[in-house]
């Protein structure tokens, strides 16, 4: 079991869930830094990728309101209050210094994103990031087995340039 799988408030959230995968790195930072520099993440590949899941989206009968831009978040905009928006995450739960949760509810499947910080004795802090889908209806696992790759590749870049701007 990792450290979120172990995490007693977020049990809950992986409970019964469709997939979950789990990935680390370790940066310099707090929650809320990292969190904004995961978010604020914006190449131009992403944008493209956007693009073409707005076109695979609309064969499956659904729509795409628009492609996300970074919203040039600062770590206190960042709100931990349930039902609080970031970005395009709503706030579903959190605990200050410990984890965020973010959820996005969409007709064929809801998908969070958990965020979690374990302290190190090196004065860093291991980022953990979760991500679990719970599927609606039958374009669930056909939307996500679809996107998975490009998934691992975007949320990994992520992580990767919040380290970053962690310094």
């Amino acid at each position: 079991m990792d450290f979120i799988q172990r995490h007693d408030l977020l049990c809950g959230v992986l409970a019964d869930s469709d997939h979950y995968d789990h990935k680390t790195i370790d940066g310099s930072g707090d929650l809320r830094a990292f969190l904004a520099g995961m978010i604020n993440y914006d190449p131009p590949w992403m944008t493209a990728l956007y693009a073409v899941r707005a076109a695979f989206v609309r064969l499956l009968g659904m729509r795409q309101g628009g492609i996300p831009r970074s919203p040039g978040l600062e770590p206190e905009d960042i709100d931990f209050e349930p039902g609080a928006k970031v970005s395009f995450f709503r706030t579903e739960q959190a605990e200050e210094r410990q984890f965020w949760v973010g959820v996005i509810p969409d007709k064929h499947l809801t998908a969070r994103l958990i965020v979690a910080a374990e302290p190190l004795e090196t004065e860093q802090t291991r980022f953990h990031v979760g991500t679990v889908v719970h599927y609606q209806r039958w374009t669930g696992p056909l939307y996500f087995n679809v996107i998975r790759p490009f998934h691992h590749l975007v949320v990994s870049s992520m992580m990767r340039a919040a380290q970053k701007s962690l310094g």
